[in-house]
């Protein structure tokens, strides 16, 4: 089942959260509309999981309106737990439960929902759904609470950092499934704060850094905006990047900003064919040995940077 097309799954204005001298959430707007995957991107820290606990019926907004698929928590609560799925950041489940009694446990909260079997086998546990909740590896717990969300078959799913701290495969992994779950059609909000999981995986996302929306749009939108298709990252030997200085570097044929972070140069590249020679030939005029140079094409987290100056590991 999905949310109305026609009606947001989520809308969020000026939303506020304070606890004692902290502002965790300062004056959020939002809205995301049926069938989405709407991304809320940012550091640890940003109001990310403050806004979902908010949008979920969790805490308490010091202020601001929540509408989750046309309800509010205040008059509303009993329907809208029937039509959602929630995914902590963090699950904690009874460890001597077997996977299968933990999915019929969560089954039997709603009045309607989907059949165990069917959402063990969604999130690949058949193999395990005799094993104790104790004996499960990380990635297999991270699918388990997706399996609890899902159980009642939900019209909106809230994701809260679902593969933080999983490895690659079992990250990847989710990920399937998360796709799946969006081309069926359901509304899902997710958040998180590996840039690579929202370009893979949102329709649109909103980039949140201390409480508050920065940017808005699709991946390619908000890459676009960079205005520079590429970025080059170099460092040169010996301590010597003192001798060169972003405003030089940004006049380069190609180059379109510069920055320095903790010994590497950053520099966003409109053409790599233009750029790259005019770099290497800054370096070798200023007699300057080259240490390492490495491309990539832009991405979320290089976009992140250009609007704060930080990178999003040191935010």
């Amino acid at each position: 089942m999905s949310a109305n097309a026609g009606r947001p799954a989520l809308r969020v204005v000026g939303l506020r959260k304070r606890y004692g001298d902290v502002v965790a959430v300062d004056g959020i707007d939002l809205v995301v509309a049926g069938g989405e995957c709407f991304g809320l991107l940012g550091p640890n820290g940003a109001g990310k999981t403050t806004t979902i606990e908010i949008c979920e019926g969790l805490t308490t907004p010091d202020d601001g309106v929540v509408e989750v698929l046309g309800q509010q928590w205040s008059s509303d609560e009993r329907s809208l737990r029937e039509r959602l799925g929630i995914q902590l950041q963090e699950t904690k489940l009874a460890e001597k439960l077997t996977v299968e009694e933990t999915v019929r446990l969560f089954r039997s909260f709603y009045a309607r929902g989907r059949d165990v079997d069917d959402v063990i086998g969604v999130v690949q546990l058949d193999e395990k759904r005799n094993a104790r909740v104790g004996k499960l590896s990380g990635g297999q717990k991270q699918r388990l609470a997706l399996a609890c969300a899902l159980v009642g078959d939900p019209e909106l799913l809230f994701l809260d950092e679902p593969t933080t701290g999983l490895d690659p495969q079992s990250r990847r992994q989710l990920w399937d499934l998360i796709t799946e779950l969006k081309a069926s059609g359901r509304s899902i909000v997710l958040t998180t704060h590996y840039m690579d999981e929202a370009e893979r995986l949102c329709d649109r996302v909103a980039i949140v850094d201390h409480g508050r929306v920065i940017a808005l749009g699709s991946p390619r939108e908000l890459i676009a905006g960079l205005g520079a298709e590429h970025v080059v990252e170099f460092t040169v030997t010996g301590g010597a990047d003192g001798a060169l200085d972003a405003p030089s570097l940004e006049r380069l044929d190609g180059v379109k900003g510069a920055r320095l972070h903790e010994g590497r140069w950053s520099l966003e590249a409109v053409e790599l064919a233009r750029a790259v020679p005019a770099i290497l030939g800054a370096l070798a005029e200023r007699g300057l040995p080259l240490a390492e140079l490495v491309t990539h094409s832009a991405t979320l987290e290089d976009v992140f940077v250009s609007l704060t100056g930080r990178q999003l590991r040191d935010a």
